[in-house]
This record gives structure tokens, sequence and C-alpha cells, in this order.
């Protein structure tokens, strides 16, 4: 594979990664949704306890910025994972198109002149034995 697929690879096994990718399947189940709207209800409920409202929207506007900023990072850091593998899966996509297309036509000058325009438009180096 090339090497972006590598360090993707390579990348995927970090610690952070790997806490991410839990991270985000845990939030994008019906739990942490239930979590959020008790949190909100318990707010709600501790409106006596505080000695002034504005301590009390403090409270709830602290807790939200600090559970989305987490969250953005870690749904970053898995949306970033998941392009580079799409990435990976398009490339080889297209470097199979590619050899597909040096075989069926090996004697077309129009597919020669089709394959190096897929594996420039894609990013991939053409092999030096396609250019015969």
């Amino acid at each position: 594979m090339s090497d972006a697929s590598a360090s993707t690879k390579q990348e995927s096994s970090s610690i952070f990664d790997r806490f991410a990718g839990t991270a985000s399947r845990f939030v994008s189940h019906a739990p942490f949704f239930v979590a959020c709207v008790l949190l909100v209800v318990i707010w709600v409920l501790t409106y006596w306890a505080f000695p002034s409202i504005d301590t009390w929207q403090l409270v709830i506007n602290t807790l939200t910025t600090i559970i989305t900023f987490l969250l953005v990072a870690l749904l970053q850091n898995s949306q970033r994972r998941t392009e580079d593998a799409l990435q990976a899966k398009l490339d080889a996509i297209a470097d199979g198109l590619a050899d597909l297309m040096v075989k069926v036509g090996a004697d077309d000058e129009e597919f020669r002149t089709d394959v190096a325009d897929l594996r420039r438009a894609v990013g991939l180096d053409s092999p030096s034995e396609q250019t015969s």
C-alpha cells in the first residue's frame, strides 16, 4: 500500500486515537444523550441551591462549554481518521483502475494518456514499466 495508508495504520494505534474512537462511538449513542438530558434536569432542579441566578446560569454554561470543547476535539480526530481511510481506499481503487486500463489498452495511445491523467489527478506515481 501507499505511505499514506501505512502512516494511517501507525497513527490509529496511538492512545489518543483509540480514546477518540471509543469516545466518538459512546457519544453517538442514546445513553450519552440521556446523560446530557439528566444533566440539564439536575441543573434545573438546583435553582434554589445557588445564591443567585447568575451563578446558577454560569454553572450550566461552563459545563456545556467544557463538554462541547472536548467533544469537538475528539470528533475532529475521528473525522480526520475517517477521511484518511477513505482517501486510502480511493487511491487503491484509482491504482487498480489505472492498472486495468494499462492491461486492456496496452496498444491504445488514448488509454495510455488517460492512465497518465488518472495517476496525475489522484497523485499516484506512474510506474516506469507503464510508459512503454
